[in-house]
């Protein structure tokens, strides 16, 4: 009798002191949704598109110029003399590699500089958000992406939108 009292009495206290009981008003914002639909995020993500677009097309003006020294290339091979045939098979490959370093330095350069406007335009956006939740006393902000389920009243996300397409113009 006596253990049963004291499993009951800690099962009662166990469960009085795991109840959580939260005043802090807890909101959430689909960051990847503002950017694609936001007017400065539109903009931003067609501004890199065009740089993205003009990079592969001068890849692929590059590539196909590499293609039509091969080609001119092979034919010959039976014509020249082996050592003029090995020589500018050596001058295309040189070619080839100073493209694909060429192609790993337009990369690398696309991706500093789209992470570099992307980070810009959230420290545009971040005093926005934050002037949003001092307004609507939010304490807690989470990106949607880590909220399993929540109140639809909850999602600020077209607020946001509609305070940075008024507070940021392009």
């Amino acid at each position: 009798m006596k253990k049963i009292f004291i499993n009951f009495f800690f099962l009662i206290f166990f469960f009085n002191f795991n109840t959580s009981y939260s005043s802090e008003k807890i909101a959430f914002i689909d960051l990847d949704f503002v950017l694609k639909n936001s007017n400065v995020g539109k903009s931003i993500l067609e501004d890199i598109e065009k740089l993205n677009n003009t990079n592969i097309n001068q890849l692929k003006k590059k590539e196909s110029e590499l293609k039509k020294n091969e080609e001119e290339i092979l034919p010959k091979k039976n014509i020249i003399s082996e050592e003029e045939y090995k020589k500018e098979v050596d001058l295309l490959k040189d070619k080839i590699k100073k493209y694909k370093l060429l192609k790993d330095d337009m990369v690398s350069n696309f991706q500093n500089k789209k992470q570099i406007i992307l980070q810009n335009f959230f420290n545009q956006i971040t005093p926005i958000i934050q002037n949003y939740m001092d307004e609507n006393s939010i304490n807690i902000l989470l990106d949607r992406k880590n909220v399993f389920i929540g109140k639809t009243d909850s999602d600020i996300t077209n607020s946001i939108i509609d305070k940075i397409n008024n507070e940021l113009k392009n």
